[in-house]
């Protein structure tokens, strides 16, 4: 009976070692979409897709996202890791294995935003005409902008 208790124990805490990790996994899926669909989905400057996708990312580190479409101004965010707060289940049940694991493994951490739904507006416009191309841009006011000076017209 001692015997049965003690290996019970043991298979207990080696179960509950590593929670985040058993709990949420070391990768998550995110899910990205735009207005209007097909946008291409950079992460880190490499083209991962098309929207709408869902794509499944490491937990351990954090990631540049940019959805990008011609004739459209450029939507760009960052996907941040966060506190899991499974990680403290290690504490609580006693798994000294996986306060060290879940951290290697990135499973200590949760990324956010969960879902990217980039709206994207018309920003960058361009027209060909007999083999020229005008490209006309919009430039958005920053308030904390300062002026600086002014332009005059050659005289």
């Amino acid at each position: 009976m001692k015997n049965a208790l003690v290996c019970c124990s043991l298979a207990l805490l080696v179960l509950t070692s590593s929670c985040a990790t058993i709990i949420s996994g070391t990768t998550q899926k995110i899910n990205f979409a735009s207005t209007p669909p097909a946008a291409g989905i950079f992460i880190d400057e490499l083209q991962v897709g098309i929207t709408p996708k869902e794509l499944e990312l490491e937990r351990k580190r954090e990631y540049h996202v940019m959805i990008k479409m011609d004739g459209y101004t450029t939507y760009e965010t960052k996907l941040t890791k966060k506190f899991n707060a499974w990680y403290l289940a290690n504490i609580a049940l006693g798994g000294i294995i996986g306060l060290i694991v879940d951290p290697i493994t990135g499973a200590m951490y949760k990324l956010t935003p969960k879902q990217i739904d980039a709206e994207l507006t018309k920003g960058v416009a361009f027209n060909k005409k007999n083999g020229e191309v005008y490209i006309a841009v919009a430039l958005e006011i920053d308030p904390s902008w300062q002026k600086v000076a002014q332009l005059e017209a050659a005289k």
